[in-house]
C-alpha cells in the first residue's frame, strides 16, 4: 500500500479457501462457499492521501464530512425458502448499479451501508430468465454479483463505513462479511468459519467514528438480534444490554451523536395493505430496560437503519431521537406502508410520531452539513429528490407535499 510520502506492507486478512456448509444453514439447498480471492489489511496512518493498492487509487476518509450518501439492502433477493427470486438481470427490478452511478455523482465525502448486502442464497429456477445465470451461495461469486461489481463506481467515489445486517450474521454471508467488510482487525474467533465461535462472532463491540470536533457516529451490530423480545436471561439481552451501555459511554465523546444499526426499532414495518407494523420487538424488549423513556442514551440526536425496505423519517413529540430509514436501495420491496395510519400508530410503545414520510420506490439518502444542522435529502435511482427533511439535534423537519 502506497500513498503520498509513504508506503507500508499490507498483511493477510483471510486466504483463498472454501468454507464448509453448516450443519444449520440458513436455506435447505446451502453449498460450501468457495473464496478464490485474497483479503489483505493494514491500518491506514493519519493523513495518507491518493493510497495505493496494486492498480487501485483510494480516496482518504475526510476528518470532516460535509456530504454523506446513505443505503442499505442492497442485494438482488433469491431465497428459496420464502419462494422470492428478484430480476437480477433486469435493471428496472433490480436498480444496484444505477442507484450506484447516481450516489457517485453526488460526490460524497463518506458512503454508509446500513447493512443487508448479500440476497443471492438459492439457485434461480430453472425457466426464471430474470435471474438465469446468477450465482447463488456465500462465496466469492455471489459476494462480486449481489455487490462489489454493480458497486464499483461508489465504492471509487469515498470511503465506506459498513453496519452488519442480518444478511451478514454467521448461518448466511457473515464469512465474507469477516472477510472483506468488517471494521475491525481480522481475528480467528471473529470469522463465523467455526459455528464455535459464534458467540463471539454474532456480538461485535459497538464504536464510535468521529465526524469532526461536534458529532460522531456510533455504530452497533445488530446482526443477530430477534423479531420476538427477549427474557432478560436471554444470552443475546444480556449481551446486547452490557453493549448498549458501552454505546452510553460512547456517546460522551460528542454532544451529537448519529446511531447507527440495522434493525429499527423507532420506524414503521410495511405491509401488503400499507398497514403499519411495529418495530424490532427483541431490540425493544433490551432498549426498553436500558433507557425507558427515550429508549436510546442521552446524547443520541438520530438513529439510522435499514432492512425494512422502504424510505422512512421520523420526528416525535415524545423524547426520542429521530429516525432515518433507508432500506430501499435496490433488493425486492416489501409492502408500503400507509403515511396516515402510521402518524397515528407508534413505532414502539410511547414513541408518538410528530412527523413521518415514507416513500416505497428504490433510491438512496444523503446527508449533508449545514452549519449544525444535517440537511437530508431522499433520491430515487436516477437522482431526483423525492424528499427534503432537515435535522437539527433531535428535531426532525420534513418539506411538505412532497
Amino acid at each position: 500500500m502506497r500513498w503520498t510520502g509513504g508506503q507500508l506492507a499490507m498483511r493477510q486478512r483471510a486466504a483463498p479457501a472454501t468454507v464448509p456448509v453448516r450443519a444449520a444453514g440458513a436455506q435447505a439447498d446451502n453449498k460450501p462457499s468457495v473464496f478464490v480471492l485474497r483479503s489483505c489489511e493494514a491500518p491506514l496512518p493519519a493523513g495518507a492521501d491518493n493510497v495505493q493498492v496494486g492498480a487501485l487509487t483510494r480516496l482518504s476518509p475526510h476528518q470532516n464530512p460535509q456530504r454523506i450518501v446513505l443505503l442499505a439492502d442492497t442485494g438482488c433477493r433469491m431465497k428459496q425458502s420464502e419462494a422470492a427470486f428478484q430480476d437480477c438481470n433486469d435493471a428496472a427490478h433490480w436498480p444496484l448499479a444505477a442507484l450506484a452511478r447516481s450516489a457517485a455523482a453526488q460526490r460524497p465525502d463518506l458512503v454508509i451501508h446500513m447493512g443487508d448486502l448479500h440476497y443471492r442464497e438459492s439457485p434461480c429456477p430453472d425457466g426464471r430468465s430474470g435471474c438465469a445465470g446468477s450465482p447463488w451461495g456465500y462465496g466469492d461469486d455471489a459476494w462480486q454479483a449481489d455487490f462489489f461489481k454493480p458497486a464499483a463506481p461508489l465504492l471509487a467515489a469515498a470511503p465506506w463505513l459498513f453496519v452488519r445486517g442480518n444478511h451478514e450474521s454467521c448461518t448466511r454471508a457473515g464469512v465474507g462479511w469477516f472477510r472483506y467488510l468488517d471494521a475491525r482487525d481480522s481475528r480467528p474467533t471473529m470469522s463465523c468459519e467455526d459455528p464455535a465461535n459464534d458467540a463471539s462472532a454474532e456480538f461485535t463491540e459497538p464504536f464510535a467514528v468521529p465526524l469532526g470536533d461536534d458529532t460522531q457516529l456510533i455504530v452497533f451490530d445488530s446482526a443477530f438480534s430477534s423479531g420476538r423480545a427477549y427474557m432478560p436471561t436471554d444470552p443475546a439481552f444480556v449481551r446486547y444490554t452490557a453493549q448498549m451501555q458501552q454505546v452510553a459511554r460512547l456517546a460522551t465523546g460528542r454532544p451529537h451523536n448519529l446511531f447507527l444499526n440495522h434493525h429499527p426499532v423507532l420506524a414503521f414495518g410495511g405491509s401488503a395493505n400499507g398497514a403499519p407494523k411495529p418495530g424490532s420487538a427483541g431490540l425493544h424488549s433490551v432498549l426498553a430496560t436500558s433507557s425507558p423513556q427515550h429508549l436510546f442514551p442521552a446524547g443520541i440526536d438520530a438513529v439510522l437503519n435499514g432492512h425494512v425496505h422502504l424510505f422512512e423519517a421520523l420526528d416525535f413529540s415524545s423524547p426520542h431521537p429521530a429516525e432515518l430509514l433507508v432500506g430501499n436501495g435496490g433488493s425486492a420491496m416489501e409492502g408500503r406502508l400507509d403515511a396516515a395510519a402510521a402518524r397515528k400508530a407508534q413505532p414502539a410503545p410511547g414513541a408518538v410520531v410528530r412527523t413521518l414520510v415514507t416513500h416505497p420506490s428504490f433510491g438512496f439518502a444523503t446527508l449533508e452539513r449545514n452549519g449544525t444542522r444535517w440537511n437530508i435529502t431522499a433520491w430515487s435511482v436516477d437522482g431526483q429528490a423525492l424528499q427534503r427533511c432537515t435535522l437539527d439535534g433531535s428535531r426532525l423537519d420534513c418539506a411538505p407535499g412532497q
